[in-house]
Formats: C-alpha cells, structure tokens, sequence
C-alpha cells in the first residue's frame, strides 16, 4: 500500500467498509496496525503530485487532446482550490477560456459543485468550501456553461461521494439541455433575486421547474443577519417560486444565506428533485479573500 497524500487509513461509514467471500462478510472498520516498510523521506524524496508543476498536467493530458473533435467537457475539480476559493473565481473562467482557445471553438463544459464535507456545525459559520462552491457557481456566466449541484450527496467523512450515478445523472442533464438543446429541466432553483420587506426577506428563483419544495416537507439551511454581518438561522417558507426568511431575532434584515456551510443542508428542490444551489444576497468579504496559495 502506498500513501502519498493522505493521513493513511480507510474512511467511510462502518457498515459500508468490508470485504465480501461468497455469501460471507468481512468488517474491516476499526483499530488497524501497520508498519511501514519505507519512507520516501529518508531518501530525500518528497512527492507533491502532478499539480506542484506549472502546465504539466495540461501537456501531458490535454494537450494530446486538442486535435480531437469533442462535444464538451466535465470539470469535476477544486478541493485543491479550496484555500484560495476567491481566487478561483479568475482561475475556474480562465482555464475554461484557455481550453476553448486550444480547441479553437466554444464547446460546453459542465461543472460539478462539491459535496458536503466535515461535521454539521451546530450555528451559522464562515465556510471555506461554501466560498469556492460559490465560485464554482460564479463561473455560470461564462456562456456555454452548465453545473450539477451535489450538497445532498456525500459523507461527511469522505471527500469522494460513492453515490457516482446521482452526479453523473444531474451531469448528464446539463449535457442534455445544453449541448443538444432538449427543453428539459436541467438543474435546481437558483436564486435570481432578493428585495427586503420589514423584517423578512423575499427570495425569487429561477429553474423552478414545476415547482419549489421543501425535503422532508422541512425547509431548513437558512441563515439571516443584520448589517452587523452576524448570521442566525432563519425560518423560511415557500410561496409559489418565492421563499419568504425572517428571524425574530433579526429586526432589521440585510442579507441571506443558503447552504453556506462545510456540510450544509439541502432542503430546498425543484418538483424534479434537484437541489438548490447555495447562494448569498451579501457582498461581505469573504474568508479567502486575503489567502494567497501559490
């Protein structure tokens, strides 16, 4: 077993960690010995994976590529970015024009907005992977681009969702809707816009589909606040393609967030059964503003 990247271990619910003879079940969860039979370190060698080297992942892998006709591409990416979430907000764009360029034509790519990670935080928090979600969500306005939300699929113990065929399906109806132009409904509600009336806010929604709910008839992952920036939850409920939030704590509203979290809740959906994507009605600055990861 080699280990380059990591703390070591297996990680995942205990019941999904086994090995299976026949009809016959092994658990492999729990305390495990190892011993090592070298360390890279001694031999003065220390690998920090393809990415600690300008463009060698684009000349090994892409460019080889670019000759071939493609119909678009899937960008399913950013842990690594996640220091400098704001950052991506140039990076992610960029990248997407430079593949164009190399292509020579404007072809489609589908963005995937990363999963929950870490525990449940009990009060509203700054939120690293919220802000490169956001980035993620961001670079929708660079034409020709699609994303699939997945904040309701995951572990929190693990980075690598096993649920695969939910993210390929939501990836898959952006393909459709963009790529080859059906009239489908291809993504959840995204936020379009945000007006104050006396102590609530009041959330209108694009792709709406046949309709806004709540999961579990329980619409929860609402944050308000006041100008003094500090977030409580919220209560919110749903009024035709609206959602109304409010807090009795909050007499004075200015700003709402969805989903701003590390492992967020993902209540709100579409009648098609596809999440929200996380927002923010705030401009406030974010954590990563001032981190710079070179």
């Amino acid at each position: 077993m080699t280990d380059g990247g990591a703390q070591g271990g297996m990680f995942g619910n205990r019941e999904d960690i086994f090995i299976s003879i026949g009809n016959k079940k092994i658990p492999l969860a729990g305390d495990w010995y190892y011993k090592p039979s070298v360390i890279s370190k001694a031999y003065h060698l220390i690998e920090t994976g393809p990415n600690a080297f300008p463009s060698q992942l684009f000349n090994a892998m892409i460019h080889p590529l670019t000759d071939v006709k493609i119909k678009g591409a899937i960008w399913y990416q950013g842990e690594a970015n996640v220091d400098e979430a704001t950052r991506y907000q140039q990076l992610f764009p960029a990248m997407i024009a430079d593949w164009r360029k190399a292509w020579g034509y404007h072809f489609p790519l589908y963005g995937y907005s990363w999963p929950i990670t870490s525990k449940e935080k009990k009060e509203p928090v700054s939120s690293a992977w919220a802000e490169l979600r956001n980035a993620q969500h961001l670079t929708l306005s660079t034409p020709n681009t699609g994303e699939a939300v997945a904040i309701d699929i995951g572990e929190a113990n693990d980075i690598h969702p096993r649920n695969k065929q939910d993210v390929g399906l939501r990836l898959a109806l952006a393909a459709e809707k963009i790529a080859y132009g059906k009239n489908i409904v291809a993504s959840g509600p995204v936020l379009a816009s945000s007006k104050t009336a006396g102590n609530k806010i009041i959330l209108s929604f694009t792709n709406t589909g046949s309709g806004l709910i709540a999961k579990n008839n329980q619409l929860t992952g609402f944050a308000i606040a006041g100008a003094d920036q500090q977030f409580v939850w919220a209560d919110a409920k749903i009024t035709g393609n609206q959602v109304i939030v409010s807090s009795p704590l909050i007499k004075r509203p200015v700003a709402v967030r969805y989903a701003w979290a590390d492992n967020p809740e993902a209540s709100l959906y579409n009648k098609e059964n596809l999440p929200a994507s996380p927002f923010r009605t705030d401009n406030w600055p974010l954590t990563t503003a001032a981190r710079k990861i070179f």
